[in-house]
C-alpha cells in the first residue's frame, strides 16, 4: 500500500506515493492518469526489490497546478529533476508510460549519469501518428459525448484537488503541448547512455511497433518488448509477462538478484 507524501519542487507541492525496500524505481504515469492508478498492476510487485516513488504529474491527481497556464513536456522534465533533487534519489531507475516515458527519456537525455536504468512504454518519437491520434483521444468534447465513463473517471481523479472540470482545462492544455513540441531528434536520444527497456503493445494506435524498434535502435544501450494483444496501456493489459520482463531486464543489468 502506498503512503502517501507531498513534497516541495520546482514551484510545486508534488503529490507521491512510496512503499517497499531496495533501489529507488520512479514510476512516471501517462496523460491523464495518475501515480496510484497508472500502476496498480506493478506496484506490489515491484516493492519487493525496489523503493517505488510514484508521483503525481503537475495537474495531474494531487499535485495542484493550473493547466491554463500552460503545459510543456521540458516543464516535466523539470519537475522530475526537481523531484529527484529534494528526495535526495541517487541514480534512481526510471519507469515511465507514454507522457511519464517521454519524461523519464527527456531526464536521462539531459542527465544520463543520474540515472540507474530506464523502462520506456508507449514511446513514440515521431510525429504521426502520435499527434493526430493523441488530440482525438483528448478531444473533450468526443469524450463528453461519447464515453461518459472516462469522463466520470477523470473528474474523479482530477478535480478534488485541481478543481471542478479542471480535467477538461488539462486535456486541451496538453493537446495544444502535443501540436506545438517536436520529439527529441536522434542525436538527443543517442546522449542517453543508460541500459533500457523499450516496451510496446502489438496494438498500441499510437506507437507502432516499427517505431518502437526504431527508438530501440536509436538508444546506445537498449532492448525490445513487444507486448501481444496490447494497445497503448500494454504495461497494464499484460501485466504478468510486462513484470516478468522487467525483472528480467533488471536482472541482466545486476540492479535485482536472481
Amino acid at each position: 500500500m502506498l503512503e502517501r507524501h507531498t513534497i516541495e519542487a520546482n514551484g510545486l507541492a508534488i503529490a507521491y506515493g512510496v512503499t517497499g525496500d531496495g533501489p529507488p524505481l520512479v514510476l512516471l504515469h501517462g496523460a491523464t492518469s495518475a501515480g496510484g492508478d497508472g500502476f496498480r498492476a506493478q506496484i506490489a510487485r515491484f516493492a519487493r526489490a525496489f523503493r517505488c516513488y510514484v508521483p503525481d504529474a503537475r495537474g495531474h491527481g494531487g499535485t495542484r497546478w493550473d493547466a491554463s497556464r500552460g503545459f510543456s513536456y521540458a516543464t516535466l522534465v523539470d519537475d522530475l529533476a526537481a523531484f529527484l533533487d529534494a528526495l535526495g534519489l541517487d541514480r534512481p531507475h526510471l519507469l515511465g508510460v507514454s507522457m511519464g516515458a517521454q519524461t523519464a527519456l527527456g531526464y536521462a537525455i539531459r542527465s544520463p549519469d543520474r540515472v540507474g536504468s530506464l523502462v520506456l512504454v508507449g514511446l513514440s518519437v515521431a510525429d504521426e501518428p502520435r499527434r493526430s491520434v493523441v488530440r482525438r483521444l483528448l478531444d473533450v468534447e468526443r469524450i463528453e459525448r461519447d464515453d461518459p465513463r472516462f469522463a466520470a473517471d477523470l473528474a474523479r481523479r482530477h478535480d478534488p484537488v485541481q478543481g471542478p472540470g479542471a480535467w477538461r482545462t488539462l486535456l486541451r492544455a496538453m493537446a495544444e503541448a502535443i501540436d506545438r513540441e517536436s520529439p527529441p531528434s536522434p542525436a538527443e536520444i543517442r546522449r542517453a547512455v543508460v541500459p533500457a527497456l523499450v516496451a510496446v503493445g502489438d496494438r498500441d494506435p499510437i506507437v507502432p511497433v516499427d517505431q518502437a524498434w526504431a527508438l530501440a535502435r536509436q538508444l546506445p544501450d537498449a532492448r525490445l518488448l513487444v507486448l501481444p494483444a496490447a494497445g497503448h496501456e500494454a504495461h497494464a493489459q499484460r501485466a504478468g509477462l510486462f513484470n516478468e520482463a522487467c525483472e528480467w531486464f533488471w536482472r541482466s543489468i545486476g540492479t535485482v538478484g536472481g
